[in-house]
């Protein structure tokens, strides 16, 4: 079997790539990393169970909200992953108190509280929102 010097390439450089993704991120080479979120716990200490156990439907969506602007009252029927990229942002869980975040923090939002989301600041707020779920699984739940 003969193969060309351009087959010969790509698979040399796919076998680098495979390498450099399942051995890379543990390395010690790297100089600086910056672990974002690693927990098993919602922020307001709720254990994170997979709902449902149906085929996986993750969305990964960046969510904006004007100075002054705030969410309607909602919990989420799966467990979501949020990362504030910009801006000052309340969010109040009822009974469960309040928390405020700024850009660059992260945590994973609470299922089962209510809550609403209030930007308190004079900029944009950017979330990005990490919804991981199951098919047909509701990601946002209003209040009644």
């Amino acid at each position: 079997m003969r193969f060309s010097i351009r087959t010969i390439v790509c698979l040399v450089l796919v076998g680098l790539l495979f390498q450099t993704v399942v051995f890379g991120a543990a390395s010690p080479d790297y100089k600086t990393t910056k672990t974002l979120l690693d927990t098993s716990q919602t922020v307001i200490g709720e254990d994170i169970l997979y709902p449902g156990g149906g085929q996986a439907r993750i969305k990964a969506m960046v969510v904006v909200l004007e100075p002054g602007e705030r969410t309607v009252w909602h919990r989420h029927g799966v467990p979501l992953y949020a990362y504030l990229l910009a801006g000052d942002l309340e969010l109040d869980y009822g009974p469960a108190g309040k928390r405020i975040y700024h850009s660059g923090d992260n945590f994973m939002e609470a299922m089962t509280e209510f809550h609403q989301g209030h930007n308190i600041g004079s900029d944009e707020v950017r979330i990005l929102a990490v919804f991981m779920g199951g098919e047909g699984q509701p990601l946002v739940i209003p209040k009644e």
